[in-house]
């Protein structure tokens, strides 16, 4: 019986030279972030300095080294709550550009539309201060109309986002 089939293999050159390069991009995808975003990811000092080095770096060769740098401190570490921490930022920006998306539509619709649209934003909306929406959509179709700035039509905007950001 051969005993050589129960050890394993170690991982073959390619392998870790992809693995090493998932890292490289992992840590390409934080020198992106902003200074706050930055911040919610649990990042080692040494690693987070290296980061905010490489944010300042303009020169692409002096960029890239700090880049494979980067890389090189991440497999020191455990890349998964970086990589989960990165997860959870993109989904919550992929839910407020929705959210944001969401009351571009109704507003487009309330202006566009009379009462059916406004019965219906009140019906799913129950909570939201029915007169300052009649006050604000009355002042943006006046605007539309006298061509001026949308300045009413933005504060309807905001007023919409706060009401569905509430619900």
């Amino acid at each position: 019986m051969d005993h050589d089939d129960d050890i394993p293999l170690p991982p073959s050159r390619s392998a870790r030279k992809r693995e090493a390069e998932s890292l490289q991009d992992l840590g390409e995808a934080l020198v992106a972030l902003s200074p706050e975003r930055l911040r919610e990811i649990p990042l080692t000092d040494d690693l987070a300095e290296a980061i905010q080095l490489a944010q300042r770096i303009k020169a692409h060769g002096g960029r890239r080294r700090q880049l494979q740098l980067i890389g090189k401190l991440m497999r020191r570490i455990d890349p998964g709550p970086i990589r989960e921490a990165l997860a959870r930022l993109e989904n919550r920006s992929a839910a407020a550009i929705a959210e944001h998306h969401q009351a571009e539509r109704w507003r487009e619709r309330l202006l566009a539309e009379t009462e059916a649209a406004l019965t219906e934003f009140l019906d799913q909306y129950p909570a939201t201060d029915r007169q300052q929406l009649r006050q604000l959509l009355r002042a943006a179709r006046q605007e539309q109309a006298q061509g001026k700035p949308p300045r009413a039509a933005r504060e309807l905007f905001r007023l919409i986002r706060s009401t569905i950001a509430s619900d």
